[in-house]
């Protein structure tokens, strides 16, 4: 047994502020020369797309505890 639940929305959140600290840090060492909207489609982006793989892992566990729960019909 794992030590807490996964949580995928967590992830993708995790992801994108690596990508997005990625990106700066090029730009601060000279790198590539990265704009300062760059930050703000990757952010906003991955906030919905952490809520929807936030979304679709609680249905998903939702979804085994109860057939966990059911009486098996066989």
């Amino acid at each position: 047994m794992l030590g807490h639940e996964f949580m995928p929305g967590r992830l993708v959140v995790g992801v994108a502020a690596l990508a997005t600290a990625t990106v700066y840090g090029g730009d601060l060492a000279g790198l590539w020369q990265a704009p300062w909207y760059v930050a703000l489609p990757v952010v906003f982006d991955s906030l919905w797309l952490a809520g929807l793989a936030a979304w679709v892992g609680t249905r998903y566990r939702k979804r085994r505890l109860r057939a966990a729960q059911s009486p098996s019909t066989e």
